[in-house]
């Protein structure tokens, strides 16, 4: 089975159809989503009902989360850009609102299949917590988290692809050349954003696991950010940087 994972969509319509474009070349047999669907960006709604369509499993993120019930930790523009959502997210008919808004509201925060565990932020923490690469110099936490971990950890949240060993390593996608074989240690892994990426390059993200090769990769898709980036300028509610931020991947 090829299963394609993606994450921190962020309401980036552009992106989340260019990368189900590339999906539809892989082989692929499901589709799961770590979270962060909404928030951000300017077509939560849109983004909303591709990934309940597309997506055999979806996990509940932090933003997500935060159009249910009032946002706790989120920082002004990520304030605004919520209520924005929220707004967005009544709009239609009374059958289309309650739809989406039960689809969220179902969300479960973690999956765990086989060895493999399904989150948005972290084994320890499902939906909240953040590891950034430099939490590898924390080795009560990593140890702390890999207790946490069946055998494999896959998550988002951080907008920043890799891998995390045991070994208090950080390996980025281009470090393994896209590609990285899973053996008998406990990994976490970090799949990447598709609507907004923070790793200094722009091309929506995404990862497949192989799991007759026992292979994940790592997936980079360019799309067309200026028409997302002029949405989100056309929006008041969105901080212009919501936009610009998207053409330098940061």
């Amino acid at each position: 089975m090829r299963q394609a994972l993606i994450s921190d969509i962020h309401g980036n319509l552009e992106a989340l159809q260019a990368v189900l474009a590339d999906i539809s070349g892989q082989s692929i047999d499901q589709v799961v989503c770590l979270g962060d669907i909404v928030g951000y960006g300017p077509n939560p709604n849109e983004c909303l009902e591709i990934v309940s369509r597309k997506s055999s499993l979806t996990i509940l993120g932090n933003h997500d989360q935060a159009a249910l019930i009032d946002p706790d930790g989120f920082n002004p523009v990520a304030l605004r850009a919520i209520y924005w959502t929220r707004d967005q997210l009544d709009t239609g008919s009374n059958q289309v609102v309650n739809r989406r808004w039960d689809f969220l509201s179902e969300l479960p925060r973690m999956h765990v299949q086989d060895k493999f565990l399904f989150v948005h932020g972290s084994p320890r923490d499902a939906t909240n917590e953040y590891v950034f690469p430099e939490t590898i110099y924390d080795k009560n936490k990593m140890e702390s988290m890999f207790q946490k971990v069946p055998q494999y950890c896959f998550q988002g949240h951080t907008h920043m692809p890799g891998v995390f060993t045991p070994d208090l390593e950080f390996i980025r996608p281009h470090q393994c050349d896209f590609v990285f074989a899973l053996g008998k240690e406990k990994l976490m892994v970090n799949v990447g954003s598709v609507g907004q990426p923070r790793d200094e390059d722009n091309r929506a993200c995404y990862t497949i696991i192989d799991h007759s090769e026992k292979k994940i990769y790592f997936r980079r898709v360019p799309y067309n950010f200026e028409d997302t980036i002029k949405k989100i300028y056309a929006a008041d509610e969105l901080d212009n940087m919501l936009g610009d931020r998207l053409r330098t991947g940061r």
